[in-house]
């Protein structure tokens, strides 16, 4: 595990700091990176870590604010994501932000975000991440038909295949069927199914809750 393992943009965020402390820092957003799917505590130390020594550089704060996320830190996350949207400027994670939003039992903020200036910039996947986001919310409340609604957009399209379309038709799915509407949630569960070339939901599995794998 290298400095050099980090990747080239980040590093030279990284430039201002002296070099010492730019190579700890860089090992531990290394670190963190590495770290985050298998085991997130551990992770999130570095994460923590890196902040101490540059907390006054965004990467390193929305790195701690994802990291954070992914450990279910939700109050450290929002305010790690928020720290870097003030330093960077943007739209930041806003998805990220919206779903820690839900994780601390507030969804009506996580609509909120959903709503928001920022929000209406977003294109393509982050756009889509964001309406899932806000669809869970929905759910959470028991607005089961608004969740319907807020997925109902072009990129529902069952042509569309890669992780990102299969997570959008798995949560247009999954709201249809919580609205009661099953055989469309059959289908829209089939067309994550199909479109998940990298098995990351279990669209087949909630297909044969449904009875769609009957033979």
């Amino acid at each position: 595990m290298q400095p050099s393992d980090l990747d080239g943009a980040v590093r030279r965020d990284l430039l201002s700091l002296d070099k010492r402390n730019a190579e700890a820092v860089a090992r531990h957003l290394v670190m963190a990176s590495r770290l985050l799917e298998d085991d997130p505590r551990a992770a999130l130390a570095h994460a923590r870590a890196a902040r101490g020594r540059a907390g006054r550089i965004a990467v390193v704060r929305e790195t701690a604010g994802v990291v954070a996320y992914h450990a279910g830190e939700w109050a450290e996350a929002l305010s790690e994501l928020r720290a870097a949207r003030r330093m960077s400027g943007g739209a930041g994670l806003l998805a990220v932000m919206a779903d820690a939003e839900r994780g601390l039992g507030r969804p009506e903020r996580a609509i909120e975000l959903g709503r928001s200036d920022e929000a209406a910039a977003l294109t393509g996947d982050d756009a889509s991440e964001l309406r899932i986001v806000v669809a869970g919310a929905r759910m959470d409340l028991g607005q089961y038909d608004q969740a319907v609604v807020t997925l109902q957009t072009p990129d529902l399209d069952p042509e569309r295949t890669g992780t990102p379309a299969a997570r959008l038709f798995y949560a247009y799915a999954d709201a249809l069927a919580a609205a009661g509407r099953t055989a469309d949630a059959l289908t829209w569960f089939l067309n994550s199914a199909a479109a998940d070339v990298e098995n990351d939901t279990d669209a087949e599995e909630r297909v044969a809750e449904l009875g769609g794998g009957d033979e």
